[in-house]
């Protein structure tokens, strides 16, 4: 994985995410998203209004495309066909964003447990999708999946942003 962003990964981060003291976290924001390709326009306004309450409204280009791509992706390939997840009380998609002192986390929880898969290759500047990991892997700092445990079913796919001073 690339910190320059000019690493294409041939095999998914099956990796929670990097060590961060979880009480050092500030604040965190989550909603539920249904299973209709609109979804996507209300996880950019949802991530705007937070990022906004955050103060990190100058980061909101690059983090909306990451979680317009996770979000897209979780709907495409992570909700069954018939939108429904195997807890009819849990919602197919849930987007999840946590701030940190320095960090910034986009998780997108689906309820498949299929590994996300990035594309890599020439081919994929020219096709119409499936380069969606690919621009996670660009516009972020990091990023893996991990699959639920417990009585949730699926995974988190989650991407990382360095939003403060660089830790050492």
């Amino acid at each position: 994985m690339g910190t320059n962003g000019s690493t294409v990964l041939e095999q998914p981060l099956r990796q929670g995410l990097p060590p961060i003291d979880p009480g050092a976290v500030s604040t965190s924001a989550s909603c539920a998203l249904p299973a209709r390709y609109d979804a996507v326009r209300g996880a950019r306004k949802f991530t705007s209004a937070t990022l906004d309450s955050w103060n990190l409204g100058d980061r909101f280009d690059d983090v909306a495309l990451v979680v317009s791509e996770l979000v897209t992706n979780a709907l495409r390939h992570g909700v069954p066909d018939d939108g429904r997840s195997e807890d009819p009380q849990a919602p197919p998609v849930r987007l999840h964003l946590m701030r940190w002192a320095s960090r910034l986390v986009c998780a997108v929880r689906d309820p498949s447990r299929e590994s996300p898969e990035a594309r890599g290759g020439e081919e994929d500047f020219s096709a119409e999708s499936g380069r969606g990991l690919f621009l996670v892997e660009s516009f972020s700092d990091s990023w893996g999946w991990h699959p639920l445990a417990g009585r949730l079913q699926g995974k988190v796919v989650w991407a990382l942003f360095r939003v403060g001073p660089e830790e050492e």
